[in-house]
């Protein structure tokens, strides 16, 4: 999808969900890091995360744009735009717009545990990123001796 595609997507959207017209520009912005979309309120511009179209899809990015668009409509209008706002919330709920833009970080990994500790009475056993004072902790099932196993 390119920036054309963009905004003849938003003033399809904003005609057909609000019955109103988008009337500025709406571009995507790769450097929108944990955000889903921005409104401008001096411009009236719209910006959008491309990530969102990436990585979860047409359907997501459209809920995104829905939900720029109730910023939109509501702050021209001089009503409440804002997201702790009544109004706000009600109209995003009307439009079907997310709240929330879905995790934009991508697949997560976790660092696998560098120290492995075990007990040495009952066998527990309990991996960890940091290391600990063996002398300090025991363990928590049977308050045995712990040792490094791993």
């Amino acid at each position: 999808m390119n920036e054309q595609d963009l905004q003849q997507l938003v003033e399809h959207i904003s005609l057909t969900v609000f019955q109103k017209p988008f009337r500025h520009q709406a571009t995507f912005n790769r450097r929108l890091k944990t955000t889903g979309g921005r409104y401008h309120l001096g411009s009236h511009d719209l910006d959008f995360n491309p990530l969102v179209l990436e990585l979860h899809g047409p359907e997501e990015l459209e809920k995104v744009v829905k939900h720029e668009l109730c910023h939109y409509h509501l702050h021209i209008e001089g009503r409440g735009y804002q997201h702790r706002d009544a109004d706000f919330r009600k109209l995003l709920k009307e439009s079907g717009g997310s709240r929330f833009v879905k995790d934009l970080r991508g697949p997560v990994d976790a660092a696998p545990p560098k120290w492995l500790y075990s007990c040495s009475a009952c066998g527990q056993m309990y991996p960890r990123k940091r290391r600990i004072d063996l002398k300090k902790y025991v363990c928590g099932k049977c308050k045995g001796k712990l040792k490094i196993a791993g």
